[in-house]
């Protein structure tokens, strides 16, 4: 099973790392390594809220999700993504970024450290509509009690998370904007940038999450009036609706992971550049690691960790609302990447902690329970 799920996993970091001493020889081979190690710490919340999303999809999809997501994954965010920020960012064509990227790696390197602000808010915005959705949401399993439930009341007032989303965006485009004028305003246009990308991240995270949503709640009403019908309903056109209707939801789901783990990406990739500004190695090093964060995806939804570990999902969901925290922090100052991922790493751990002393408990009340029947069943039997 763990050899079937990682198998691909262990043949890319196998070619990656002989190309990466190809390229550069060993100081290469150290560089792709690390730069693995950064974005699978960054990106494990990534994997446990993708599991949650991709446990609902039918096996055609997680393959969809395994073969094309990995295309946009690796080659989309971790190739593509870093020319195109240079391509918008410095008003030049993408050849003329790529050409940039490989012979002028300083430049590049500037040229994406002054696009940060943008890809923060874009990003800080999308990652933090999704954990607010999540904690306003009233649910039967709560993990922090005396936080989830006021919070789940404050959910029921409409458009709350928007709201919210809006206000930090407020506050932090105008932080950044009063910084930039006591610095002499070298930066004060990038303040309206910052507004500008912010509300489209969460344009976009309202057009991608309503679509899913929708279609899945479609879906399942689908699901059920097929299930009460079953008997009376003709064969022929059922399942062809029912076919195309999973389609729709899958794929606008399939869309919603793509999105989610770009949003993820951005710090791994803005990290990256703490390690290197070699687009070649940084490709290698980042693809790595996102093949391993797919496994694992499937790994947890396969092994059903997330239903035998019931807090891991909230875990996962705080560090989203830690890493979107970050992220906006960053437009403004600078934060080591070893901290954004220890933060994760730190949550999901003791998320899954206490999610074994829940198992642990209620395995314990069972066995009390089952001693005490067969106690009743004795002493009636004497």
């Amino acid at each position: 099973m763990l050899l079937k799920t990682f198998g691909w996993s262990f043949v890319v970091t196998a070619v990656g790392l002989a190309l990466a001493v190809l390229y550069g020889g060993w100081t290469a081979f150290g560089i792709v390594a690390i730069l693995s190690i950064l974005e699978i710490s960054l990106s494990f919340d990534n994997a446990v809220v993708n599991a949650g999303i991709l446990k609902k999809m039918n096996a055609f999809w997680q393959k969809i999700f395994l073969t094309v997501g990995v295309l946009i994954a690796v080659f989309g965010m971790r190739l593509v993504f870093p020319v195109v920020i240079v391509a918008v960012t410095a008003k030049k064509n993408p050849m003329d970024a790529v050409n940039l990227a490989l012979t002028d790696k300083d430049q590049y390197q500037q040229l994406v450290t002054d696009a940060h602000p943008a890809i923060a808010a874009f990003g800080g915005m999308f990652l933090l509509m999704i954990f607010l959705d999540f904690i306003f949401e009233d649910r039967d399993i709560q993990w922090l009690r005396w936080i989830e439930r006021p919070l789940a009341k404050l959910g029921k007032v409409d458009m709350l998370s928007v709201c919210i989303s809006l206000i930090v965006l407020l506050i932090a485009s105008m932080t950044f904007a009063a910084h930039a004028h006591q610095h002499g305003g070298a930066h004060v246009d990038k303040a309206q940038t910052v507004l500008i990308s912010g509300i489209a991240g969460l344009i976009t995270y309202m057009i991608v999450g309503g679509l899913s949503g929708y279609f899945e709640d479609k879906l399942e009403e689908e699901e059920e009036r097929e299930h009460e019908e079953e008997e009376e309903a003709a064969r022929s056109g059922k399942p062809r609706s029912a076919v195309l209707l999973a389609g729709q939801a899958a794929f606008f789901m399939f869309l919603y992971l793509e999105v989610l783990d770009a949003s993820f990406s951005f710090d791994g990739v803005i990290g990256a550049f703490a390690i290197t500004n070699d687009i070649v190695l940084m490709a290698l090093g980042l693809g790595i690691g996102a093949m391993y964060v797919r496994s694992l995806t499937v790994y947890l939804v396969r092994q059903g960790t997330l239903d035998d570990y019931v807090y891991l999902e909230h875990g996962a969901h705080y560090a989203i609302g830690a890493l979107a925290v970050i992220l906006l922090v960053t437009i403004q100052y600078e934060i080591n990447e070893v901290v954004t991922g220890l933060v994760g790493v730190v949550l999901i751990a003791a998320s899954f902690w206490s999610s074994v002393r829940r198992n642990r408990a209620l395995a314990a009340a069972e066995g009390k329970a089952t001693a005490s029947d067969e106690k009743t069943e004795v002493s009636s039997g004497v």
